[in-house]
């Protein structure tokens, strides 16, 4: 936009220059310059009229950024990285408005500091059920303990990230922002909790973070924010927000004639998105709900297919079935979605499900129920269709493992997914998007994805490491990615496989390419347990034991540990394996064996992909 002399206070001249300057500005220069004329207002340090606004008038004046704290130290703790990524450009955002930013893991942050930080922000995810992710586990039990400073001097601010599906929603974020408050600290602005689709709600606590920060400095929070918004929401051509529509190349099904399993082993083209990804990575795929539920919620809730429906905050129209397909999430109860579906139908019982007294009860119908039991069962039919899409969130996209290296298939990604299907409450369940990647997704067919990067999962540095990989059934995914890549890249390193499943004959996934990589020394040993073809059940942390003497011998010699799978069984009962073969081999005591461990994961020689 160029300046008019007509319609501004500025003389020709004042105006030339301010035409020749504005456009040349980057968005971080006009941010500090729309504060800095701030300030210098703020101080009465007004220009003469007719005056040339020039470097004489800029040089005379105090600088006022000097009165803005000066230091601000963000932490994360992340799995997934997403909290990573957010840290990463918001501590970018407060460098470029002239603070000094201390950006760090809090596995890698020495906690013994924290008395001398004055302004700390949180971004942290919650793992499991309610837990710290792995490189936060160090720093909130530090935090937890009776070593924790008296922090009176802090001002800080939290921003949570979880998944509304889970019971303790955000846990982590809030254990770290009441005991911020217990310590002594003081809030810069309130914590937000973020849902699965966190771009927005993360942007708008920048913005106010910022705010707080720059309150009679130059820091202009608004316009900053703006910039965070986009840049959080568009990291890339291709992203969770933009998702690349990927071409299938094979869909084909690991397990054996007679399996009671079906695990889907699935390639994906990658050509022409420039979309990178390195093992230990994985890929994101926003999928679609089964036909026959949303048919099925359709008619009982007495709707009509066709009708218009809103779709997302931008008032886009979607027809009902439509958006309910591939839109809305329509498989998990939450206690918020049950709290808004009572107040559409305050007749319905629902209230007394939701009272006080009654969190059993609650916990225990939402487990394994969708939005089709819950309309029948609560005789929700009559509630108009596009009333009740305003309580259903957005359908979140499934993560899976990446089973592939880039260095052994350019412009490919595959995945190896099992298709869950059970029976409940009297009816068939399907897994939203294993059942759907196995029943109604053929080769040439597309799919939305983004890749999600995991720092937290990599394979060391130093090719020459020894590694372990732990991971049965489908936890064996990223461990196809990482031999694949120390094929590629030559890696001379000693490799240890434990893999597991039910039966050998029909169990068995990648088979011939484990007796390959064992053939020509890419693996070195690979030990398996499959749990039905004994009497006695045999799992990965049984062999684990069975080869104690070896495998603390290869921990000794630096080995680096990786697990993937399941958490709540097989990643618990791996962690108690390794404790107590350093308790049996090592001569250790207990807590030796834990904080051996603890100091093994500060170390990254200890990692985990677990869900």
């Amino acid at each position: 936009m160029e300046l008019h002399v007509t319609n501004s206070p500025f003389s020709q001249e004042q105006a030339e220059l301010l035409n020749r300057l504005l456009p040349t500005l980057t968005e971080s220069q006009r941010v500090w310059l729309s504060g800095y004329l701030t300030a210098l207002g703020a101080a009465a340090v007004a220009p003469v009229a007719g005056a040339a606004v020039g470097p004489a008038a800029v040089e005379a004046a105090p600088a006022p950024v000097s009165a803005a704290p000066q230091e601000v130290t963000v932490l994360f703790g992340s799995q997934t990285d997403n909290a990573r990524g957010l840290a990463k450009k918001f501590a970018t955002k407060l460098e470029e408005s002239g603070y000094q930013v201390t950006l760090s893991a809090m596995s890698d942050f020495k906690p013994n500091g924290l008395k001398k930080v004055e302004n700390l922000l949180i971004l942290v995810s919650t793992h499991g059920e309610g837990e710290p992710p792995d490189n936060a586990i160090s720093f909130y039990e530090f935090l937890h303990s009776k070593r924790a400073p008296e922090l009176s001097s802090l001002r800080y601010s939290v921003l949570a990230l979880g998944d509304l599906s889970y019971e303790f929603y955000c846990q982590t974020g809030k254990d770290f922002d009441k005991r911020l408050e217990e310590l002594g600290g003081k809030r810069l602005v309130p914590r937000v909790d973020c849902d699965v689709d966190f771009n927005e709600p993360a942007a708008e606590w920048m913005k106010d973070v910022l705010s707080a920060l720059g309150e009679g400095t130059a820091v202009q929070s608004a316009g900053a924010a703006a910039v965070l918004l986009a840049d959080t929401a568009a990291e890339s051509e291709y992203s969770r927000s933009n998702p690349f529509y990927a071409e299938v190349l094979e869909n084909l099904n690991l397990n054996g004639r007679g399996s009671e399993r079906e695990t889907r082993h699935i390639e994906l083209s990658l050509e022409g998105s420039n979309l990178k990804y390195e093992p230990g990575d994985s890929i994101g795929i926003f999928p679609e709900n089964h036909p026959r539920l949303v048919e099925e919620l359709i008619q009982a809730m007495g709707w009509r297919p066709e009708e218009s429906v809103a779709v997302g905050k931008s008032g886009g129209q979607l027809p009902l079935r439509e958006a309910l397909l591939r839109h809305y999430e329509i498989t998990v109860l939450t206690k918020p979605l049950l709290e808004q579906a009572a107040g559409l139908a305050p007749e319905s019982g629902l209230k007394e499900l939701l009272a006080p007294g009654h969190e059993q009860e609650l916990r225990a119908y939402a487990e394994d129920r969708d939005l089709l039991d819950l309309a029948q069962d609560y005789a929700l039919k009559g509630i108009p269709a596009g009333d009740f899409v305003k309580i259903l969130r957005k359908i979140p996209a499934r993560l899976y493992s990446i089973s592939s290296s880039p260095e052994a298939y350019p412009d490919e990604v595959h995945i190896t997914v099992r298709a869950v299907r059970y029976e409940s409450q009297g009816r068939d369940r399907y897994g939203v998007c294993s059942v759907g990647l196995a029943e109604r997704v053929q080769p040439g067919d597309k799919l939305p994805v983004f890749i999600q990067s995991n720092s937290n999962f990599k394979l060391p540095e130093n090719p020459e490491t020894p590694v372990i990989m732990i991971g049965p059934g489908t936890g064996v995914a990223p461990f196809r990615a990482f031999l694949g890549e120390r094929e590629e890249t030559g890696a001379e390193g000693k490799t240890w496989l434990f893999y597991g499943d039910q039966y050998f004959a029909t169990d068995f996934l990648y088979q011939v390419e484990w007796q390959r990589w064992l053939k020509d020394g890419v693996l070195t040993r690979m030990d398996v347990a499959f749990s039905r073809d004994t009497d006695k059940k045999i799992y990965v942390q049984n062999r684990m034991l069975e080869r104690a003497g070896e495998l603390y011998q290869w921990l000794q010699e630096g080995a680096a540990v990786y697990v993937c799978g399941d958490e709540k069984r097989m990643a618990h009962d791996v962690h108690t394996a390794l404790a107590t073969i350093l308790e049996q081999e090592g001569g250790l005591s207990s807590e030796a064996a834990a904080e051996y461990l603890t100091h093994m994961q500060q170390q990254k020689r200890y990692q985990r992909d677990v869900y």
